[in-house]
């Protein structure tokens, strides 16, 4: 009895196996179904199976009066009489999708390129900004390098006719009793002060070379103002010098400048017997 209920158990199964994978698959072509498909892509707004059928002007389908008709839902009706809604149209959800990507990829690379482009020239601007590289620059090297030298050779604080490129010691005097050299002090302060704030200080770099030049025109003044002070300091001694032999050889010794009351006098007994 045992063996012989497995014996129908494995029948049983045999049976089932064979009608599930035995049985061919059937393709489903629900015209209705077809027809949804058709109005949700591109092809057409429309064609709203299942149809209606009327006898004696009654609606007969039920499928329809059920699915678009009387007794359909109102989302239904408003479906079928309401605008094209396919998202896949030319002017379709979807489509506009579509289109807006690409817009925005577009954008993107734009945006990409030139915030690249902004990177690029962000890191060209720092390379002349910072004060690091400015001994690199070919400006720099070719001309103001050279040009600008005297300034750091100039002392902060000459204190000697030698350190002021004066000719003598007498010149330096004459210039230091004047008030001359305080002041040429002053602006040897401020010509030295602005050098440094062009080389230490991060700017742009056609700013930084303006400095250069008003600094190295700066500088020109000076130099030239300090010569002329030089040479001028000497003539007015020559000239001190030539006066004082002259004087010292045109007067007899001894000599001594009469009083205003002898001069009238000697005036008088000059002229007294001429009128």
């Amino acid at each position: 009895m045992e063996q012989l209920f497995k014996k129908g158990k494995f029948f049983l199964l045999l049976f089932v196996i064979t009608n599930v994978f035995g049985q061919s698959v059937k393709r489903l072509n629900d015209p209705s179904i077809v027809a949804q498909h058709k109005r949700m892509v591109f092809e057409s707004w429309g064609d709203w199976r299942p149809y209606p059928k009327y006898f004696l002007g009654i609606q007969t389908n039920f499928a329809y009066a059920t699915v678009w008709g009387m007794w359909a839902p109102n989302i239904n009706r408003d479906y079928k009489e309401g605008n094209d809604i396919r998202p896949l149209k030319p002017t379709g959800e979807q489509n506009l999708r579509f289109t807006q990507l690409k817009y925005e990829e577009e954008e993107a690379k734009k945006i990409k390129a030139t915030s690249d482009t902004i990177y690029k020239r962000s890191v060209q601007d720092f390379a002349h900004w910072t004060s690091a590289t400015v001994d690199a620059d070919p400006l720099w090297l070719l001309y103001y390098k050279h040009m600008l030298k005297p300034i750091t050779e100039f002392p902060d604080t000459p204190q000697s006719f030698m350190e002021w490129r004066l000719k003598d010691q007498q010149t330096y005097e004459t210039l230091n009793t004047t008030g001359t050299l305080k002041r040429m002090q002053e602006e040897l302060d401020l010509i030295k002060e602005k050098y440094s704030m062009s080389r230490n200080m991060d700017m742009p770099r056609g700013k930084r070379f303006i400095m250069y030049h008003e600094t190295l025109i700066r500088w020109r003044k000076f130099v030239q103002e300090l010569r002329g002070y030089n040479n001028r300091t000497t003539l007015l001694l020559d000239y001190k010098n030539i006066l004082k032999n002259h004087l010292s050889t045109a007067l007899p010794s001894g000599w001594t400048p009469a009083s205003d009351k002898q001069i009238v006098q000697n005036v008088m007994q000059q002229y007294q017997h001429k009128y």
